[in-house]
């Protein structure tokens, strides 16, 4: 990224909604926001693969393993507004475990990027099933979106769901429903 063009930019974009960049709060501001840019759109620069970087391990384990209430934050593509929630993330292993941490990073690789929610949970169960050769994967996220809290329809409590279902997980009701008990999530 270009920060000295991204900060220009934002300069410009500040004297056409009608502020003074010069004025005394703003004069640090368009670096400060091409900065934050950069780090909020870090996952463009990552690779899955680099990020999982062998932490893949051999088991004898093909029980479900889930981590729950990993936070994360992303930027919505259609008004680049944040939104952000938690994201619980199950799968079966066959023969192959995947280092915990690495669950996390490799949502946070994603959600650093501009995203809509569905195509993120997907891309989080995707890459898990690439890396673990799983029999089975669940994504499940919920999350606010500040471009529906703060302008449009304006509806402060609404929390969206989505879910990406692979393999045993979407083929078997017995293994989505244990899932979902896992992570807390009523079906209705």
């Amino acid at each position: 990224m270009n920060n000295e063009r991204i900060a220009a930019l934002v300069r410009q974009l500040l004297a056409e909604i009608g502020e003074d960049p010069d004025r005394e709060g703003l004069e640090g501001t368009p670096m400060r926001v091409a900065q934050a840019y950069e780090y909020l759109t870090s996952g463009y620069r990552e690779d899955p693969e680099e990020i999982i970087n062998g932490a893949v391990f051999e088991s004898c384990s093909n029980n479900m393993i889930i981590c729950r209430d990993i936070e994360l934050y992303s930027l919505c593509e259609h008004h680049m507004l944040p939104f952000y929630g938690r994201c619980h993330v199950g799968y079966i292993a066959r023969k192959k475990v995947l280092g915990l941490s690495k669950l996390a990073r490799l949502a946070d690789c994603y959600a650093r990027r501009l995203q809509i929610q569905e195509r993120l949970t997907a891309q989080i169960a995707e890459a898990i099933m690439q890396a673990t050769e799983a029999e089975g994967v669940g994504v499940v996220m919920e999350c606010r979106h500040l471009c529906m809290m703060m302008r449009g329809v304006a509806k402060q409590n609404s929390i969206m769901t989505t879910s990406s279902v692979l393999g045993s997980f979407h083929d078997e009701e017995a293994t989505r429903m244990e899932f979902l008990d896992l992570i807390g999530r009523e079906v209705r």
